[in-house]
């Protein structure tokens, strides 16, 4: 039993170096817009400076009257110089949300910059936010806009926040351009576990490899999107994904791998975190946090079985073997199982410390990814047992068939 111990703990420590090593530098916390050098649009030869890109933001809300007042401001307020309109599609609402946004423009005295449309009864086949969107961008194609902005209703802005964006996009030729923002991290269960929502994240999708046009790892995050007209018309719109629930990465993906002609490989779009734009989104208790993971866990295995163990015993061996390894080592005086238990848990916290870093957490939350990890397997293995019961995919109020 002591040599069985020692190899998984040994294990454990080669896939934690391996990780730190050969993933990406996914753990650094290197891809964060704020940190991006952006220039000014550059002078054409005839003199005078390239027209900034027209861009249509499209928000879907539903139910979000509570918060709506801070982040529409957020949008309104921005100091981008270009062309800039917004479409918010209120999907069916019971809590005023068309009227708390038309209000909220009009005290900033900017109501021609806001159109709120009133959501279609949703058609079968879709999910409700690409239902909303897909009307958003009906309206907003009319103005034949360079770019949409993709945003959720919870979202507070930087105000500068699209210039920086749309700086990015153009600079660097990218078709999609999508940030992580600033996830809520005040309460006690959000510090145990928000943090670590974007290290797994981080980890499934390096953002240096989605960065890169030579690799065909793709992903964007959902809340903040900006992306081409022409790039979305190319791959066939919103329609494809109407299904998705983790459209984001769908788009993203499909996004990537279009081809601009027979020689071409991967299309650059670009993945980061914000320091400045931030959800306001509570989640103040497990119950909540639960829920949003458990939504879309076992949708990102694919609804698959083989993949469900995989991952249960891969987050077992990488994350669990190295506390419960430390625990049998002391107990059975073996110091070698004991020391590299301590190695991989130590590997673990130093993968895990930008990230608490980052959203400016005690620092001795990095040690806790063991913890967090069996909270997140369990939340993953309820996602898969509400599939098979026909519950999964609920959300605000909807239970979608997948």
């Amino acid at each position: 039993m002591t040599l069985i111990e020692l190899v998984l703990t040994l294990l454990s420590v080669v896939i934690w170096i391996v990780l730190l090593t050969l993933r990406g530098g996914f753990w650094q916390i290197n891809q964060v817009l704020e940190d991006t050098q952006t220039l000014p649009l550059p002078l054409p030869a005839s003199g005078g400076r390239v027209p900034f890109p027209s861009v249509c933001a499209v928000i879907p809300a539903r139910n979000e009257a509570e918060l709506l007042s801070f982040t529409l401001q957020s949008l309104l307020c921005q100091d981008y110089k270009g062309t800039f309109n917004i479409f918010l599609v209120d999907d069916n609402s019971s809590d005023g949300t068309a009227e708390v946004a038309l209000k909220t423009a009009k005290t900033l005295n900017k109501s021609e910059k806001l159109q709120v449309i009133r959501a279609e009864p949703l058609p079968s086949g879709w999910s409700g936010k690409l239902w909303a969107v897909e009307q958003g961008i009906r309206q907003a194609s009319k103005l034949n806009p360079d770019y949409y902005w993709l945003a959720d209703a919870d979202i507070k802005h930087d105000l500068s926040n699209l210039s920086s964006l749309v700086a990015k996009s153009t600079q660097e030729n990218l078709d999609l351009a999508s940030v992580m923002v600033r996830l809520r991290c005040e309460s006690f269960w959000e510090k145990l576990l928000i943090p670590a929502f974007v290290f797994f994240f981080q980890k499934l999708y390096p953002f240096r490899w989605v960065n890169n046009p030579s690799k065909s790892t793709a992903a964007a995050a959902g809340g903040c999107i900006l992306i081409r007209r022409h790039a979305l018309e190319q791959i066939g719109g919103i329609e494809i994904f109407r299904q998705a629930l983790i459209d984001d990465c769908a788009l993203a993906n499909a996004v990537k791998r279009k081809k601009e002609n027979a020689n071409s490989t991967y299309q650059p779009i670009w993945l980061g975190l914000s320091s400045l734009t931030h959800s306001l989104r509570q989640y103040n208790s497990l119950e909540t946090i639960w829920d949003m993971v458990a939504r879309t866990a076992y949708t990102q295995l694919n609804y698959s079985p083989l993949l469900l163990f995989g991952t249960l015993l891969g987050m077992t061996l990488v994350y669990l073997i190295p506390p419960l390894g430390l625990v049998v080592g002391l107990v059975t005086s073996n110091w070698l199982v004991t020391v590299s238990s301590l190695l991989g848990w130590l590997l673990m916290a130093i993968a895990y410390y930008p990230t608490v870093r980052f959203y400016c957490c005690w620092p001795l939350y990095a040690f806790c990814l063991p913890l967090i990890a069996l909270l997140y397997t369990l939340m993953t293995l309820d996602s898969a047992l509400r599939h098979w019961q026909g519950r999964g995919g609920a959300w605000k109020g909807r239970v979608y068939e997948i």
